[in-house]
């Protein structure tokens, strides 16, 4: 496996990925669009095809985690790259990493809590705020739940 960072060379790749795995490239956290064509992140390959990705978004002294994918589960992908931009997160001394999930994501919800991630406010109802800018976003998430809420993890560093 090969970690890299987004950079130009490799940008096109990652939007098809972003694209293929979200059926979309606008991203809506906490009622804002992000462009997620041109966020930071860390890319993983394995035979020159991308199995992960982590995208973040550094700002004041936080670190924002967009979003995260692994075409590997349980293979330590994702745990890499967390570590990784928690190295990035200390190296700009920020004080915390932070992320946004929607409550039908009980993998995510399991996955940061593992990881010492503390579940710190739930955003209630923001998915309806969300499908205002976003109409595509389903009413029912994983595992058949309705898919409503927001819930922010925090890892202070």
């Amino acid at each position: 496996m090969i970690f890299e960072e987004i950079k130009d060379s490799n940008r096109e790749d990652v939007t098809r990925f972003i694209n293929d795995n979200w059926l979309s490239t606008v991203l809506i956290i906490r009622g804002k669009m992000i462009d997620m064509t041109i966020v930071d992140g860390i890319v993983v390959y394995d035979n020159n095809c991308i199995i992960g990705l982590i995208s973040y978004e550094l700002r004041d002294k936080e670190c924002e985690i967009l979003s995260l994918d692994s075409l590997l589960e349980n293979k330590g992908v994702g745990s890499e790259l967390v570590k990784r931009v928690i190295e990035i997160a200390r190296s700009h001394e920020c004080i915390k990493l932070k992320l946004i999930t929607t409550n039908d994501n009980i993998n995510a919800i399991k996955f940061y809590q593992k990881r010492g991630f503390d579940m710190i406010r739930i955003y209630h109802n923001a998915l309806e705020i969300s499908r205002q800018l976003k109409p595509s976003i389903p009413l029912i998430g994983n595992y058949g739940i309705p898919l409503l809420h927001e819930i922010e993890f925090e890892l202070r560093l």
